[in-house]
């Protein structure tokens, strides 16, 4: 399927299943010496991409500039190494994990709310 909306929705769905591995690492390393949270950066990435291809041109076939570019990004793991919470060098903040874990939940399931909205949408369609 090459519609631009379903891949972006797919490619949300990919960065909040990786973001859900990230923060249950995270978790799962809080008395980790030494160990470096990792996070998940694909909202920003996708903002960006959309700004750069949301402009005043018209895309009029898939080889042309465009929203093709906004379908591409993929989350992004980047390791926070800047910080530390103890003395360990661990730097994961419990409180955090705990919070983006259930902002995450709240997120994929809006894309899954998305994702079914338009495969129903094409359901209909097709079955008119």
């Amino acid at each position: 399927m090459k519609d631009l909306t379903y891949q972006i929705l797919k490619n949300g769905l990919d960065a909040s299943s990786a973001r859900q591995k990230a923060v249950s690492s995270n978790i799962a390393n809080v008395n980790t010496p030494g160990y470096k949270a990792s996070k998940i950066s694909f909202e920003n990435e996708l903002a960006k991409a959309l700004n750069r291809s949301g402009s005043a041109m018209v895309k009029t076939h898939e080889n042309h500039l465009g929203g093709a570019i906004a379908s591409e990004v993929k989350g992004e793991v980047k390791v926070m190494d800047g910080t530390s919470m103890d003395e360990t060098g661990n730097n994961v903040d419990i409180d955090k994990e705990m919070v983006d874990l259930a902002a995450n939940e709240i997120y994929y399931s809006a894309l899954i709310e998305q994702v079914n909205r338009k495969l129903s949408n094409m359901s209909y369609i097709i079955n008119r």
